[in-house]
């Protein structure tokens, strides 16, 4: 176990298609997470920026460019990358730095101006790319890997259309109350079921789109913390990034190679489970400890298997724990209180912030009218391109 860091602002731009730079929704966020901590831009000492992306390769260096837009006053800056991962990265670096005696304060920044459409590779022939790969060789958009994904679950442990498109219907009952989320509508799920095909089995409503948005976070030692005035402040106790073990059994675009299983045993863990493992590891916890979870559900199918590897339930049991309602706002576990990416879509650098953003405003019990009772601990999941897991623990 770590010591905790304190999480004395969180703030976020609202996520949509608004047609200007990420810049704009970055430090917008940035000043919101400022003004939630009570503090100026002269009292931050680090800047660690989430790089936003072109099409699965970094676009910009985004702490730089953070720092820049505030104002340069010469606080240290780093700016990472790691796909959809980049923004727990981003703060598993600004709690490094904090615990390592370089910064009392640190503000995270992620923000994108997303392209239309699903995400493709940069130009020019890169035959050793695995992403490359997957688009010029399969042909395999996300959503062609969503739907893949969604085939395996129903072959594997009979999941149905019907039980995605209740996943749908949760998310977007709780985006409708979100006022950062992009899409703020209820849906039935004959509404999910109605709606385009797109990569059998998925539909257009059950896969998230691309967007627009940022979120940024405060981070301080609990020394600072304290003497801030913030007695109490979420803490955060864990953060996973771990990569995957060998033989990987489960094949994940965009790595379409298989690994044998042969010559050696394949791990006690998938990759996605060992994220979750390593955090509740690291903070002291396990699953029952949760109040609530905020998980990468790039499709509805792709939150039904987070349920599993975050020790939820168990293996095939997610259609199950969802149709009891456990998962609701109300239920045993509450996942994707924000609404996830069904209510807010991929502003890639900003979205594991966002899911911080969330838990902070859970467990300080100021979620409004998607408040958990009694939230005490929750935790993020996410899985970024190329093998970058993703996974924080907050506490209170």
């Amino acid at each position: 176990m770590t010591a905790d860091v304190a999480v004395l602002g969180a703030g976020m731009h609202r996520w949509g298609k608004w047609g200007r730079g990420f810049v704009e929704y970055g430090t917008r966020a940035a000043r919101a997470a400022l003004a939630d901590a009570g503090l100026d831009w002269p009292d931050i000492g680090s800047v660690v920026g989430a790089d936003t992306v072109r099409g699965g390769y970094p676009g910009y260096v985004a702490g730089a460019t953070f720092a820049k837009a505030l104002g340069w006053q010469g606080a240290r800056v780093t700016s990472v990358y790691a796909a959809c991962a980049s923004g727990a990265q981003a703060i598993a670096t600004a709690r490094a730095q904090i615990l390592a005696g370089l910064a009392d304060v640190v503000l995270v920044v992620g923000a994108d101006a997303a392209p239309k459409g699903f995400f493709r590779p940069a130009g020019g022939d890169r035959p050793d790319d695995p992403d490359w790969q997957r688009f010029r060789l399969l042909g395999a958009t996300n959503p062609a890997y969503f739907g893949l994904y969604a085939r395996r679950r129903m072959a594997v442990h009979g999941d149905t259309p019907e039980d995605f498109a209740l996943v749908k219907v949760k998310n977007a009952a709780l985006g409708a109350l979100n006022p950062y989320a992009r899409y703020r509508k209820r849906v039935t799920a004959e509404e999910v079921a109605a709606s385009a095909l797109v990569a059998d089995p998925l539909r257009l409503l059950d896969i998230c789109a691309t967007s627009d948005g940022g979120a940024a976070l405060v981070l301080s030692s609990l020394d600072f913390a304290h003497r801030h005035g913030a007695a109490r402040p979420v803490r955060i106790r864990a953060v996973s990034t771990v990569t995957p073990r060998f033989p990987n059994t489960v094949l994940d675009l965009p790595d379409i190679a298989t690994d044998s299983a042969v010559s050696a045993a394949p791990p006690a863990d998938s990759f996605r489970a060992s994220i979750a493992r390593a955090a509740y590891e690291e903070a002291g916890i396990g699953p029952g400890d949760l109040s609530v979870a905020e998980v990468y559900d790039l499709s509805t199918a792709l939150e039904l298997q987070w349920y599993e590897d975050l020790g939820l339930c168990g293996e095939g049991e997610a259609a199950k724990l969802l149709r009891e309602g456990a998962t609701a706002p109300d239920g045993r576990i509450p996942v994707n209180t924000s609404g996830g990416l069904a209510s807010f879509g991929e502003a890639v650098p900003a979205q594991a912030i966002a899911q911080v953003c969330e838990l902070t405003w859970q467990l300080r019990g100021a979620a409004g009218d998607r408040q958990v009772a009694g939230a005490r601990v929750g935790i993020t999941a996410n899985q970024g391109l190329f093998g970058h897991g993703s996974s924080v623990i907050a506490v209170r």
